[in-house]
């Protein structure tokens, strides 16, 4: 799929990244491959204390559900009377859950499929959940042959792909990315019910250049025994939620103290990410620090000056969303976004906004006990 850019009027565009363009996934021989950029917006923090966590850089798979089946877009179909309609036309919109056909709940494009081939004639009640508010809209299916309805919407339950761990609490809570995983049809960011991470097993990388950003090529089998643990939030500052398997993900487990924001300065720093089947740590540089920014996951600018990662990758590739940023000897951040225009350089969000994530993910479980 090819590359949508939404704004040309930047004169830095940007590649915020989750997925490896490609992503070689066996679950009954399904191979899934992602190109699309990703763009988070506008959040606001506030100030954590130091904290000491184990240091990530790993390269996991990701599953995850939609809380309800999301709506890309609708279309027109021919009728068995050969004119076209667009039933779902002004029902509605992209970005919408649909959580309930004729007010029987679904939970995914299965359940809706099957609501669908009960259809026998006669408007049908569809529940939606758009923005915070619950709505029913009425929509009148459209007969294609005898007997079998359509409703002309494109829908979508689950999103597959690769991203790096940046931390682990001692909690078992882990923080990921750094930035969102939205859809990449309807640029949203994806409400999730559920979702999970895997081993997964880094097979070849293009190098990126001016114009171009580099990619990742990985295997994930999605199945119980590579299952490491649970995803349960989907933030604009990344992905959050529980490991199992700490020491299978974890081969070294190697603590680090994270650094608030007002302790990081402009200059040498290092980034850890997964080449060439190890973990390592290449030079990069902070160019620039902005305590103010409007956008959670874009605080920090950097710079790979490493002249090996350089060499492999170009700078920062599609897969090191979430690779850990490290200066002084302290967790200062995470990579989010590559600079299209130029490979070796991107932003990278505070480490202080991830870890407020996974306090209120905390708190929120404690609450709801």
């Amino acid at each position: 799929m090819a590359l949508r850019l939404n704004h040309r009027k930047c004169q830095k565009a940007l590649w915020a990244f989750l997925f490896l363009s490609g992503v070689v996934v066996w679950n009954q021989i399904q191979t899934l491959q992602e190109e699309k950029a990703l763009w988070q917006t506008e959040a606001s923090t506030s100030s954590a204390g130091n904290d000491t966590v184990l240091l990530g850089g790993m390269p996991v798979g990701i599953y995850m559900e939609t809380d309800g089946v999301l709506v890309l877009n609708t279309e027109e179909i021919e009728g068995i009377d050969g004119k076209d309609y667009e039933p779902a036309a002004d029902v509605v919109e992209s970005g919408d859950y649909i959580t309930a056909v004729n007010h029987h709940e679904i939970s995914g494009k299965a359940d809706l499929l099957s609501a669908v081939g009960q259809i026998d004639g006669g408007d049908v009640v569809l529940t939606l959940r758009r923005g915070e508010d619950m709505l029913d809209r009425t929509i009148s299916p459209v007969e294609c042959e005898t007997g079998e309805y359509k409703l002309g919407i494109w829908v979508r339950d689950n999103v597959q792909g690769l991203g790096t761990i940046t931390f682990l609490t001692e909690q078992s809570r882990f923080g990921a990315l750094g930035h969102g995983i939205s859809d990449t049809d309807t640029n949203m960011l994806m409400t999730i019910d559920n979702g999970r991470v895997y081993r997964t097993s880094i097979q070849d990388i293009t190098k990126g250049y001016s114009g171009s950003p580099g990619t990742m090529e990985g295997i994930i089998v999605y199945n119980k025994y590579n299952i490491l643990g649970t995803i349960d939030k989907n933030t604009e500052a990344g992905i959050y939620g529980s490991i199992d398997k700490i020491d299978d993900l974890f081969d070294e487990q190697i603590p680090i103290e994270t650094a608030s924001k007002e302790e990081i300065e402009i200059g040498d720093a290092k980034i850890r990410c997964y080449i060439d089947n190890e973990i390592k740590e290449y030079d990069i540089r902070v160019t620039d620090i902005d305590m103010t920014s409007s956008e959670i996951n874009k605080g920090l600018v950097i710079q790979v000056t490493d002249p090996e990662l350089l060499e492999k990758t170009g700078g920062i590739i599609q897969g090191m969303s979430g690779s850990p940023i490290i200066q002084n000897g302290k967790l200062i951040g995470a990579v989010t976004h590559v600079f299209v225009q130029d490979s070796t350089m991107g932003y990278g969000i505070f480490i202080e906004n991830m870890l407020n994530q996974v306090e209120s993910s905390d708190s929120s479980k404690i609450v709801s006990n």
